[in-house]
């Protein structure tokens, strides 16, 4: 395990009164806390609001809350109508996070909603703030813990779990590898769980190396994006080492995604995999926030094609209820 600096070594213990290892797991929502148990129907990776302008120009000052609340309401009812409880938003800081409008958008709809914390490193570090190159992984993982412990901007909204993202090219950057050891040394501090957006499986072995060096299991570890992958048997090699393997866009192709449920099915995987649309989003400058995808085709689509190739609502009750409720338990997941 590589030794943390003194910096991070006073985080870990400033926080230790904190850590979830000593308490029963819990998941935290932009209204508090709840146990597992009560998430119910989840999707977990979706969108309300995604602003791609970079991270020098974002800001709340690009969008109005009033008008995404009356173009992205509608969507999240017509998901609680299907039985959604949980909803968890995977938008991260400088791409149009909004602790304030998700926390109304929860109170409106009736649903649960979690959000995040962490940087988004893909697409050449378009999304990352300028500090995010010159601080320490260590640096960047007090900026994430505080988050944890004070909540968000002012806004008493706390993460739920942490939301990164690597380039898909191998080796990983340095910064990209740096953004892992920070959130690896966020979880160890706080039971977040990592979701990453990666995609290819080869970049997602490295995050898991990565990670187990800094002394995180790879059960802490969501593979996000796994569904870009074209060799399935990389998520056998994920399973194995006990990453999440995630397959998030399921409004984008239902058939891939069905193929890929059907192999997971097969070779006894389905206990390690989450599925979710990546839907939504309203972007900004858009006329009427853009095309708003809905967070239904997974009961509307996928679902009855599922119990026509022999899943049953065992087998769907683990997807959509039983695994987001292990993979999103805030718990400190310490590599052996």
């Amino acid at each position: 395990m590589r030794l943390y600096s003194l910096l991070s070594i006073a985080v870990l213990v400033a926080l230790s009164y904190c850590n979830p290892a000593t308490q029963q797991p819990e998941v935290i929502s932009v209204n508090g806390k709840m146990t597992p148990s009560e998430m119910g129907t989840t999707l977990i990776h979706e969108h309300i609001l995604v602003d791609f302008i970079g991270a020098d120009s974002v800001g709340y000052h690009r969008w109005d809350r009033d008008s995404v609340i009356a173009q992205t309401l509608p969507f999240l009812v017509d998901a609680k109508k299907r039985g959604v409880n949980t909803f968890i938003d995977c938008t991260p800081a400088y791409l149009g996070r909004d602790p304030w409008l998700l926390q109304e958008l929860s109170e409106l709809s009736g649903l649960t909603i979690i959000t995040n914390t962490g940087y988004y490193g893909a697409v050449g570090n378009k999304y990352l703030p300028e500090h995010a190159f010159t601080e320490t992984a260590e640096q960047l993982a007090t900026r994430w813990i505080d988050e944890f412990q004070n909540g968000i901007e002012g806004s008493g909204v706390k993460p739920g779990f942490i939301k990164i993202s690597v380039n898909s090219d191998v080796p990983l950057s340095t910064v990209d590898q740096k953004l892992v050891r920070a959130a690896a040394i966020t979880h160890l501090a706080t039971g977040m769980t990592i979701a990453s957006h990666t995609g290819p499986a080869l970049p997602a072995l490295e995050e898991i190396a990565l990670l187990k060096a800094e002394g995180v299991d790879p059960s802490a570890f969501i593979w996000v994006h796994a569904q870009i992958e074209t060799d399935f048997t990389y998520y056998n090699k994920a399973y194995d080492l006990g990453a999440w393997i995630s397959l998030d866009g399921v409004v984008w192709d239902v058939e891939e995604h069905l193929k890929r449920l059907i192999y997971c099915k097969k070779n006894g995987l389905l206990d390690k995999v989450l599925i979710s649309h990546d839907a939504g989003w309203y972007s900004p400058g858009e006329l009427n926030g853009g095309d708003f995808k809905a967070f239904t085709a997974i009961f509307d689509e996928l679902i009855p094609l599922l119990k026509q190739n022999d899943f049953s609502e065992k087998d769907i009750d683990q997807l959509l209820r039983v695994n987001p409720a292990r993979a999103f338990a805030i718990n400190v997941k310490a590599a052996n």
